[in-house]
């Protein structure tokens, strides 16, 4: 496969959308193929950090590693997308590691009165002791909401143990006087759960999307302990802005140096907030994902798409995935290898190399001609 000619999106009907016995079951919703994960308790500067891991380091092949939104936990915000098929065709290639923020596990004891949450800078220093208990030598991170402001953070402070990010939903600003009197006022009309739905979700989903909605709602207040939730979301509305620039654009701007996808629903709440996190990126190596149809949580209701960009964004950084359709393979799941071809992280999105030791453009995540493709060195806003 000496280069990429068209690359498109198929139809997918969202997940999680009208069907009834699926929500319904929440054993089901939450289902996983968890035979092989394994559970730890990482010390860390900070406090203990729960991590559910998968598979073991393989060679100079990077981690996955999430981080989930506040008012979820590893399961409610990943489970949907990791077990998309797939996903799973891709993701059996590296060692996966879950990172549950301080105390949002299921089961987890609740904090005593008068417990100082580690801080959003905090939260990410903790990482580093997750890298070196399983002996990773980078990651590539994936994270969610105030999981992928912790991820941000942790790649500004630790580059060179990430090379790559996966950031949905980020929003690089911290709370204004007047967003942090809403949230008060919020708190004080609203149950918790229903706070962070606002969060998650945008006003028409809340009124058009019942059933997903009302599926959160019960799984936040029955597998996240509350307490423990209102000291991460009281410290997520306390965070303060990332500190990056885009190149040229101001002195000695500092911004992420690994290849970054920015990933945001044509409907969801963080809308804004994305899009100013991609005019402060390097243009050369930040590709803008605008998902159709997809509201907050792009993983869950739209995992096919998220899954063939994320596809797309691997090979852009040289690991070829050489996955077939099994629409065309008499619906059995075929096998995939995942190669890695030449590591480079000032030009990894940029230019790659092929099979056979010549450049290869870019990845994408729409059709576009390969000549087209030649020419692209900059922020690319894609829409599917």
């Amino acid at each position: 496969m000496a280069g990429l000619h068209e690359q498109r999106f198929t139809e997918e009907k969202p997940l999680l959308r009208g069907q009834d016995t699926e929500m319904e079951n929440s054993d089901t919703f939450l289902s996983a193929v968890d035979t092989d994960w394994k559970e730890h308790d990482i010390e860390t500067p900070y406090g203990l950090l729960h991590v559910v891991i998968r598979g073991s380091p393989k060679g100079n092949r990077p981690a996955l590693l999430t981080y989930h939104d506040v008012g979820l936990n590893h399961k409610l915000c990943f489970n949907t997308f990791f077990n998309f098929e797939d996903m799973q065709e891709i993701t059996k290639h590296f060692v996966v590691c879950h990172v549950d923020a301080p105390g949002q596990q299921a089961g987890a004891s609740q904090f005593p009165q008068g417990y100082q949450y580690p801080s959003m800078d905090q939260l990410a220093a903790m990482l580093p002791s997750v890298v070196q208990h399983f002996g990773f030598k980078y990651v590539i991170g994936i994270g969610v909401g105030a999981g992928a402001y912790v991820l941000a953070k942790f790649a500004l402070i630790f580059p060179d143990l990430v090379e790559g990010l996966v950031l949905v939903n980020v929003d690089p600003n911290g709370k204004g006087w007047i967003d942090w009197a809403a949230t008060k006022l919020s708190g004080l009309t609203s149950t918790l759960p229903d706070t962070v739905l606002s969060h998650l979700f945008s006003q028409e989903e809340l009124v058009s999307n019942t059933e997903l909605v009302q599926s959160y709602r019960q799984q936040i207040g029955s597998m996240v302990n509350q307490f423990n939730l209102q000291l991460f979301w009281n410290m997520y509305n306390s965070r303060r802005d990332l500190d990056i620039n885009r190149p040229g654009s101001v002195p000695n701007a500092k911004t992420l140096r690994c290849p970054v996808m920015l990933v945001v629903g044509d409907n969801a709440p963080a809308e804004d907030g994305v899009v100013e996190c991609n005019s402060k990126l390097d243009p050369t190596t930040t590709t803008f994902l605008k998902m159709a149809d997809s509201g907050g949580l792009p993983q869950v209701t739209q995992p096919g798409k998220l899954t063939e960009a994320f596809k797309y964004f691997l090979q852009g950084m040289g690991y070829i995935a050489y996955l077939k359709d099994r629409r065309l393979s008499g619906g059995s799941v075929p096998s995939a290898s995942m190669t890695r071809l030449a590591r480079s992280r000032t030009a990894s999105l940029t230019s790659a190399s092929s099979v056979d030791g010549a450049p290869r453009p870019r990845a994408c995540t729409h059709s576009e001609s390969s000549q087209d493709m030649g020419q692209v060195n900059h922020t690319m806003e894609v829409s599917c």
